[in-house]
């Protein structure tokens, strides 16, 4: 199976990524940074992906043959500021949506011009998406548009499911920059800050393998659909 994955060499897309090649799968990532290290079953490109125009090159070096992704990761992302919306200029607002949605609508249009496309294509998004928690103004509207993104695109390639995935809190360079954000200006980051450590908050290598074992029954649901992770398949 071929896997193809963006922000693949951090995070919760390097966790992805390990998992892929350790089944000996090929994997195919596109970051900003490579993955540190060697394995015959990994390729991989570099690229900015909020310069959105050279993202069909990179694709186009990640696959050179008629044969493409059988299941795709949208997974890079960023955060942006933590701030009053008032206070978010738009420049910033364009670069989180040039990352958050339109750098995967880019992607997305590729895909659709393929001969063969993917079986399923895994967006991930987040609660934020949905929630409205003041200060997370830039992050949640990108979040929200990747939803209707998703839900769209879920027209246009009828036999690939799509879902729009929140996988919940993950301990990752996201989480640790918002650690240092106060919880008493922005009252809704209390719980990701005492949330660190717990169980309810796990490494980027249990959260892959707890997407991973869903992909299956993902399938069963509506193509298109947001889904958070935690509240259709809770953890024992």
């Amino acid at each position: 199976m071929n896997v193809l994955i963006t922000g693949h060499s951090r995070g919760l897309g390097e966790a992805l990524a390990d998992i892929y090649l350790g089944r000996g799968d090929g994997v195919f990532g596109v970051s900003r940074t490579p993955l540190q290290r060697e394995h015959g079953s990994l390729t991989q490109v570099s690229a900015d992906l909020c310069a959105t125009a050279t993202i069909d090159a990179a694709l186009k070096l990640l696959f050179t043959t008629r044969d493409g992704p059988d299941l795709v990761f949208l997974n890079a992302g960023i955060l942006g500021p933590i701030a009053a919306l008032n206070d978010t200029d738009v420049a910033t607002l364009q670069r989180i949506m040039d990352v958050n949605v339109w750098a995967n609508k880019l992607i997305l249009d590729w895909l659709v011009q393929r001969p063969r496309r993917p079986q399923q294509i895994i967006a991930i998004s987040s609660g934020a998406s949905v929630s409205g928690n003041f200060g997370w103004g830039p992050y949640a509207m990108s979040k929200a548009s990747l939803n209707m993104l998703i839900r769209l695109y879920a027209h246009e390639l009828p036999d690939t499911h799509l879902t729009a995935l929140a996988p919940g809190l993950i301990d990752t360079d996201m989480q640790s920059q918002i650690r240092t954000v106060s919880a008493v200006e922005f009252p809704s980051l209390q719980r990701l800050h005492d949330a660190q450590g717990s169980e309810s908050m796990p490494p980027a290598q249990v959260a892959a393998e707890q997407i991973c074992q869903c992909l299956e029954a993902l399938k069963t649901l509506p193509s298109g659909d947001f889904i958070d992770l935690r509240k259709q398949f809770p953890i024992p």
